[in-house]
């Protein structure tokens, strides 16, 4: 974002300039006074790295809190995961047990199977649409914490090694980056050194 803005600038500043240069000069011109002396200016000194944030989620190598999370998470929501599972199956069966009977089952009890059909379809589906709500909802209270604690630590992490801009390398396209500026293995182990796994979790 912010180097986009500086190349607005830069255009913006450019065309200003064009502008300027263009304007018809007097017929007279008088001499130009002496050129003052340059004048020093400070460049802020800059040292960038690379961080590669998809790392963050390896179950084996990431950040291991955001593992233990995962399957606490996932924990929570396995018996409504269960529920909807007995619900695609009784639904499965009598799918096939109406297709199986329709040449020959009774009319009045065939229209019943397929409207307690249509019921188990309406049943699945808000119910999915339910779950899946609850589940976002509740995976931003568990992981929202977390990620402002990895933001911190990033911050903190940088400050401590002169690091002035970090690269977030899966959310930005990059032609070509050293190794020696990739930091993300030296983040994640910082990380998992200073924040232990068994942190506590939000209660729901």
């Amino acid at each position: 974002m912010k180097i986009a803005r500086f190349i607005a600038a830069v255009a913006m500043l450019t065309a200003t300039v064009i502008c300027v240069s263009a304007q018809t000069k007097p017929a007279a011109t008088p001499a130009a006074p002496p050129a003052a002396a340059p004048q020093t200016v400070a460049v802020p000194d800059s040292k960038m790295a690379m961080i590669y944030s998809d790392a963050f989620l390896d179950p084996k190598t990431g950040i291991a809190r955001f593992n233990s999370l995962l399957g606490t998470l996932n924990r929570e929501f396995q018996p409504r995961q269960a529920e909807l599972q007995g619900l695609q199956t009784r639904i499965q069966t009598l799918g096939k047990e109406i297709e199986d009977t329709q040449a020959v089952a009774d009319p009045n009890a065939l229209r019943t199977k397929r409207e307690q059909l249509a019921q188990l379809n309406t049943e699945l589906k808000r119910k999915s649409e339910d779950a899946e709500a609850a589940y976002q909802k509740r995976r931003g209270d568990i992981f929202g914490p977390l990620q402002q604690d990895i933001g911190k630590a990033l911050e903190a992490f940088a400050k401590a090694r002169g690091i002035t801009v970090i690269v977030d390398g899966s959310q930005v396209p990059v032609v070509y980056a050293a190794d020696s500026i990739d930091i993300t293995r030296a983040f994640i182990s910082d990380f998992n050194s200073k924040n232990p796994a068994t942190a506590s979790v939000p209660q729901p």
